[in-house]
């Protein structure tokens, strides 16, 4: 169906130059058969998807290689032709679905646009055959859903509406970019399911882009994986996941989370050279020694009392008042991680947003080191704040573009007055070296940074106050696997020197796994089951926990390898 020989692109530089994006790539996805395109960011999955689909940006060329398309030579296409081809002869099912549907537009007639652009329909029979592909998107009630614009669905529903525009022309090809890499993981395997329902239905062809070998297992006949622009290993997806040949393939693998993984540890000799098998660099003290742990206090640093939180719906929404969180109890002992975990919309952020005080509950108590702190406010507030800080789960979000790495890592310590200009220069530098960044990456902007470089940074400022609690808000979430990797080795290594505190938010048993001591699963505001990490994750006793467990990627690969 998809024939990509000697594929190479280049994107032209300030210099005047050409970057090699991708170097020789030989590609082919057969009809009915679902291809695994993997590797981490910048390794050129998504430009050789761009390149198929004649969607490259602007100063991206292909420079040698051919691309066939059910037979057809591509390359001599016009802008016209491509109109003809895209969405009737090739689909495709981009990464974000927060931003990939017109917001000024009801989802029907997205759908149905696809139909009456490509001749297929008139417009009332397009809106008809709309609602009939949002239903076979696996759309619920797909009349009022159809009637609706995208802010008012949720992620997964925009994704299977983007789905529903993919295929409504009926394409031989469906390009799937990242399709679920923004979803939770229950989500993404109602996704999947449904493309692979449509594959076995459809005889369609599926060119899936992905970093995460474990999806790629699961979901793919056969998996090519791509490292900076070069084929370094393909072949049928069981044997990929069971035998890599490549060290690249390897490194991907030991990179995935999966519940076989154990908790992540530090070494003492790590522990006090600051040095793990995910960092790099030597690193320096935050300045305050870690308490032993037979000294620690027995006052858990953070405790939640059947805390409640409410919010007001506005006129017309049915219910008057939403309930976000709904008697929510647990208690954080010092040096330890509490992992939070749940779907969207469990009221997992709202719980973490509570905790820091940046909500107030409608009902119940909030206590840190013992001390109620749920009526505080004002400057008594603000004191508290140096106590506990936050990390976001987006690291180009959460950090301000204007600043350089030194002005974000000392801002907390000028926003309390700490120290003089040059104590706080020491202190950024003796940060950033701590989160195994170089010396040299202060005086650079966030947007010079990787994902992997700003979240470290965004670590180093939520320690500059030395403090008790940190809530870690899906920090990896957005980050490649080996990426992920490394941000897990380096909150383990700083936590077991600095005797730090974790609240931490995820939606992925997964991670959770190697970093949590204890568990506590979110469903619909409440806590449905809590308790130590092993026997949350390993013996789940609620159903909800359990469909968590069955979610995670690469589960389903491993079982049909454990029964063949």
């Amino acid at each position: 169906m998809l024939e990509i020989e000697g594929l190479e692109v280049g994107y032209r530089t300030p210099g005047g130059g050409t970057y090699r994006a991708v170097r020789g790539i030989d590609l082919q996805v057969r009809a009915g058969e679902v291809v695994a395109l993997v590797g981490e960011s910048g390794s050129g999955k998504s430009t050789t998807a761009h390149a198929a689909l004649h969607l490259l940006p602007r100063g991206g060329r292909v420079t040698a290689g051919t691309l066939r398309l059910d037979g057809r030579d591509l390359s001599a296409l016009t802008g016209s032709d491509w109109q003809g081809v895209r969405g009737r002869h090739v689909g495709l099912v981009p990464q974000d679905p927060t931003v990939s549907l017109n917001p000024v537009v009801r989802v029907g007639d997205q759908v149905a646009e696809v139909l009456v652009i490509h001749g297929l329909a008139r417009r009332a029979a397009a809106r008809r055959r709309a609602v009939e592909l949002l239903a076979q998107a696996g759309i619920d009630d797909p009349e009022a859903r159809a009637r609706q614009y995208p802010h008012q669905l949720s992620g997964g529903l925009r994704q299977r509406a983007l789905i529903a525009i993919a295929i409504a022309a009926g394409p031989r090809l469906i390009v799937a970019d990242e399709p679920t890499s923004a979803l939770d993981v229950t989500v993404q395997r109602r996704i999947l399911d449904h493309l692979g329902s449509l594959v076995r239905e459809t005889g369609t062809a599926v060119l899936l882009i992905t970093h995460d070998l474990g999806v790629a297992a699961d979901r793919a006949d056969r998996v090519v994986v791509l490292e900076q622009g070069v084929v370094v290993e393909e072949g049928p997806a069981a044997r990929i996941l069971t035998d890599p040949q490549h060290p690249y393939t390897r490194k991907l693998i030991a990179a995935a989370p999966s519940l076989a993984s154990s908790r992540l540890t530090v070494s003492h000799h790590a522990a006090t050279d600051g040095a793990t098998s995910g960092d790099e660099g030597s690193t320096t003290g935050l300045g305050a020694e870690p308490p032993a742990r037979a000294a620690r206090e027995t006052v858990p640093v953070l405790e939640l009392d059947d805390v409640r939180k409410e919010f007001a719906l506005p006129r017309g929404a049915g219910a008057r008042r939403l309930v976000a969180v709904d008697g929510v109890s647990l208690a954080v002992g010092r040096g330890q991680t509490y992992a939070l975990v749940g779907e969207s919309g469990s009221g997992k952020s709202t719980t973490a947003r509570l905790a820091l005080r940046l909500e107030k509950p409608t009902a119940g108590r909030v206590l840190f080191q013992g001390t109620d702190i749920t009526g505080a406010r004002g400057g008594e507030l603000r004191r508290l704040r140096r106590g506990f800080q936050v990390v976001y789960q987006s690291p180009y979000a959460s950090l301000d573009p204007r600043f350089t790495v030194e002005d974000i890592v000392t801002e907390p310590l000028r926003a309390f007055g700490v120290g003089s200009a040059s104590e706080r220069s020491d202190r950024a530098r003796a940060l950033v070296e701590d989160v195994a960044l170089p010396g040299d990456v202060l005086r650079r902007g966030a947007r010079e940074l990787s994902g992997g470089q700003r979240q470290r940074v965004a670590i180093a400022r939520a320690l500059a106050l030395n403090p008790d609690l940190v809530v870690l808000d899906e920090p990896v979430s957005a980050l490649d696997v080996s990426v992920q990797a490394q941000i897990l080795d380096l909150l383990v290594r700083l936590q077991a020197e600095h005797g730090l505190t974790y609240l931490f938010i995820s939606h992925d048993l997964a991670v959770v796994r190697q970093v949590a001591d204890q568990v506590g699963v979110m469903s619909r505001g409440r806590l449905v089951e809590s308790g130590p990490a092993e026997c949350i994750l390993l013996d789940p006793q609620e159903a909800y926990t359990r469909e968590l467990v069955a979610a995670i990627p690469g589960r389903r690969a491993l079982e049909k390898l454990e029964t063949a």
